[in-house]
């Protein structure tokens, strides 16, 4: 297969969310308050048990009140917002105003961290005049984040399921992408961490890869290992 274009999902695979404990902690001191250490642990284990990071960890369990939003959550910015407070707010914090902030925290450039190796393989694939794309199911726009981190000059179009009201794995959100970047499906790869959402892109008939959802510390050639560059 000659690759003409490479489409990216955003978190887990071009982009990794801080853990939860570096993003409570960060909006504790935004906001200078301090808990004791045992309140600190306890709002860590149960945001991580609610879900509560957007890109973090799954929700053990979806409260059955936000259960039809959480199917859909990545189809609107007022949807993912609603979803995502609303499970943080199964967790008892000391402030009323945490939630709506830490909602926030995890939009900021600084609460995200670039893969190893996404540079170089987003830089070979520009250099080879191959055509890239970013494919995310998301409530809010990630533009920034990569502008932050000086990647978004490697990017030529980004597809974002909030501004099309549709997410992975509909195929229309790859057909748009790949109609974007200006490239036949079959000629394009699809790369991603999530089996279902991302396999999607193959009722096109684009071959989709994938790399493991892992901290950035773990991964550090997950995306050179694709066969994507040479």
């Amino acid at each position: 297969m000659m690759i003409k274009g490479v489409l990216f999902d955003f978190s887990g695979t071009l982009f990794r969310i801080e853990p939860v404990r570096s993003w409570l902690s960060a909006v504790l001191a935004e906001r200078d308050m301090t808990v004791t250490d045992a309140d600190f642990e306890r709002y860590v284990a149960d945001l991580t048990t609610a879900g509560a990071l957007p890109g973090g960890p799954a929700p053990q369990r979806v409260p059955d009140r936000l259960a039809a939003a959480w199917a859909t959550r990545d189809e609107s910015a007022e949807r993912h917002r609603e979803v995502y407070t609303g499970l943080a707010r199964q967790v008892a914090l000391p402030d009323p105003g945490l939630y709506e902030a830490l909602y926030d925290r995890h939009m900021s450039p600084t609460a995200w961290r670039p893969y190893p190796d996404a540079a170089e393989v987003l830089g070979a694939l520009r250099a080879g005049g191959t055509r890239v794309g970013v494919v995310s199911n998301i409530g809010w726009d990630l533009r920034p984040i990569f502008r932050a981190h000086g990647l978004d000059a490697l990017v030529d179009t980004y597809v974002l399921s909030y501004e099309y009201g549709i997410q992975k794995p509909d195929p229309q959100l790859f057909h748009t992408a790949c109609t974007l970047i200006g490239q036949d499906p079959t000629d394009v790869v699809m790369v991603g961490d999530d089996r279902h959402a991302d396999g999607g892109a193959a009722a096109l008939g684009c071959d989709v890869r994938f790399v493991d959802h892992l901290p950035v510390e773990e991964r550090p050639g997950g995306l050179r290992a694709l066969g994507l560059i040479s």
